[in-house]
């Protein structure tokens, strides 16, 4: 088994503090989507969305990282929140909340950004039935 410094996923203290942002992240947009007076179907049906990305895997390993990283980074959401905002639109502002919201979640349970090694190989460790 390799350690951390050779896989290049982060471990011990640092790999839990991740996740605790992670669940930060999650309960602080969830929170901010319903206060902004957010439906909790819309939440519900849009939380899974970026997990599409999963698809740019059928083009290979190093696409696929690329294009679930790109739907998995908060920069994405962070700027499409912006955009919401300067636009005066409450509806981009909250899908944006929803795609913050996904992304701790993911993170919250040790899904990371991916190496174009493979799908299992993350920031945050080797997912589980992967290889190291």
């Amino acid at each position: 088994m390799q350690n951390n410094i050779e896989t290049g996923a982060v471990g011990g203290h640092v790999r839990t503090i991740l996740r605790l942002e992670g669940l930060a992240v999650l309960a602080v947009a969830t929170t901010l989507y319903f206060l902004s007076g957010g439906i909790w179907w819309v939440y519900l049906l849009l939380l899974f969305v970026p997990d599409l990305s999963f698809i740019g895997y059928a083009a290979g390993n190093r696409t696929g990282a690329i294009i679930y990283n790109l739907c998995h980074s908060y920069i994405v959401p962070l700027l499409i929140g912006l955009a919401g905002h300067l636009l005066g639109s409450d509806l981009v502002v909250q899908i944006a909340l929803i795609h913050l919201a996904h992304i701790g979640f993911d993170r919250m349970l040790g899904y990371g950004l991916k190496y174009a090694s493979g799908f299992t190989r993350t920031h945050l460790g080797t997912l589980r039935g992967g290889k190291s």
